[in-house]
């Protein structure tokens, strides 16, 4: 397994990691994506281990907290092998008016309370799962160094922040000597090109690696959707399509009629094209891959190991372009001054 650095930190994660969303199954949401118990679990950290897979990610919000307990639990006895990467700023429950946001007293109760769950004494990747405006990002930078330097938490990250948001707060962090956030958990994927507007030239420029979420693009990149076909039964798009992002069905048929072509080129299937596309990407650290079974996991590990040639990349990226909103459309016509990220 492959080891990349993350962001312009020293310390390095594998290529792959792997989502715990699927852990739970609490509640009609983290359902749709899965129930694994604890059993479960220790297999399919088995696998993710034999591979050198060592990193894992959950949220405090996933199936209300029973993910990282669940994570916790299978990860016994083997903690010093293993990253842990969490986050939190969503409600986590409606007993506090304060169990939400990135408010000092929101963190420290959040952090404090992820580490029982997880059963460990530190985190290695904290991220704010989303931004807080309501909270000054001194708060909210002053706490994760407390934070860090208590032991807690050894590296900070972010999810779900705009350009604007991320570069206040690498300000913020830079003027009071506070620890610079490395990470930015992002969704990125052939039919979600979205990150590389802004978040991606931020990221070189700033040094802020992505750990890309849901790479597959909200389950519609598996290889069952097809034109002209029903939407397959088990597919989790009948209970969570309208709380992802939106993909016109023609742009998906396009970018899954090109994925198609590489599959019979390449005798590898269309997640694992997927995936390794994205593997080439700049700033990508590392990807998290979801796995309900065993069979869906072992097929997403056979991403690596191999690499698309430059010209089945080409014909990824010209199946998948979009035009992009203002001002990114009008820079693309002025290539020289800004250029696109390598």
């Amino acid at each position: 397994m492959e080891y990349r650095h993350l962001g312009a930190s020293g310390f390095k994660v594998p290529v792959l990691s792997f989502g715990t969303g699927t852990f739970g199954g609490k509640g009609e949401f983290f359902q749709a994506w899965g129930a694994t118990d604890v059993a479960e679990a220790r297999k399919l950290i088995d696998i993710c281990l034999d591979a050198g897979v060592t990193m894992f990610d959950s949220a405090d919000i996933y199936s209300s907290g029973a993910s990282e307990s669940i994570l916790g639990e299978a990860l016994k006895g083997r903690r010093d092998k293993t990253i842990i990467s969490t986050k939190a700023t969503f409600r986590f429950d409606d007993s506090d008016p304060n169990n939400v946001g990135s408010s000092r007293f929101h963190l420290i109760k959040a952090v404090d309370a992820a580490l029982k769950r997880l059963q460990t004494d530190y985190i290695d990747l904290f991220q704010l799962h989303g931004f807080d405006a309501k909270t000054p990002v001194e708060e909210t930078l002053s706490t994760l160094n407390d934070l860090v330097r208590a032991g807690k938490i050894r590296y900070t990250g972010v999810s779900n922040f705009s350009g604007w948001h991320l570069q206040k707060s690498l300000d913020v962090a830079e003027r009071y000597g506070y620890p610079r956030y490395v990470a930015n958990q992002t969704y990125y994927s052939l039919i979600g090109r979205d990150y590389e507007w802004e978040l991606m030239p931020l990221g070189i420029d700033q040094g802020v690696g992505a750990v890309v979420w849901s790479p597959l693009g909200w389950g519609r990149l598996t290889g069952k959707i097809r034109r002209g076909q029903a939407l397959p039964d088990q597919s989790r798009l009948h209970k969570t399509a309208d709380m992802g992002p939106p993909v016109p069905d023609e742009y998906l048929y396009r970018v899954v009629d090109a994925l198609d072509a590489i599959a019979e080129e390449t005798g590898k299937t269309i997640p694992q094209i997927a995936l390794n596309w994205l593997l080439q990407r700049p700033t990508v650290a590392t990807v998290l891959i979801g796995a309900r079974n065993e069979e869906q996991l072992r097929q997403n590990l056979g991403a690596v190991g191999w690499n698309l040639t430059p010209e089945q990349v080409a014909k990824l990226d010209e199946a998948s372009k979009v035009r992009p909103v203002y001002p990114y459309w009008h820079q693309e016509g002025f290539a020289e001054r800004n250029p696109f990220p390598v």
